[in-house]
């Protein structure tokens, strides 16, 4: 069965996104063609990308980077959930994609953002970036959330 992160991409104290994933999940479990999982960013505090070799050799030193790598390469595609902060997705959610590359490859994503214009120009941001990493991101459809 395909299995599917939902990841929360906030670590901010008092976040809106926390009910915004369990929201999503909650839904989301409702199919019987999937396993869901949540995953929250709180669980895996990684520092500023520490790694001395670039993610795309996939020569991972640090555990931690090891224990991040192991949990994205569990799933086949991910809904990434997003606040929008100055135009753009959290810092911590942009570290933690950059740790990794071969984990996030030809797998498929999906945003879910909250936050100014519903958290468009955040959502915006990380379709570029999945481009990038060679993630199949939807060019429209994105859910944004101006109230929480």
């Amino acid at each position: 069965m395909i299995k599917l992160g939902i990841i929360l991409g906030s670590t901010r104290p008092g976040r809106n996104g926390e009910q915004v994933a369990k929201w999503v999940y909650d839904i989301a479990s409702r199919r019987s063609d999937a396993d869901f999982e949540l995953v929250d960013l709180l669980d895996y505090p990684l520092p500023h990308l520490d790694e001395p070799l670039p993610p795309s050799f996939g020569n991972y030193q640090n555990e931690h980077t090891k224990q991040w790598a192991s949990k994205i390469a569990s799933f086949d595609g991910f809904v990434i959930v997003t606040p929008e902060y100055n135009h753009g997705t959290s810092g911590v959610l942009k570290n933690a994609i950059d740790y990794l590359y071969a984990e996030w490859n030809n797998k498929a994503v999906g945003f879910v953002s909250y936050g100014a214009v519903g958290g468009a120009r955040a959502a915006e941001h990380l379709r570029l970036v999945a481009g990038e990493l060679g993630r199949r991101a939807p060019t429209g459809g994105a859910v944004a959330a101006d109230r929480v």
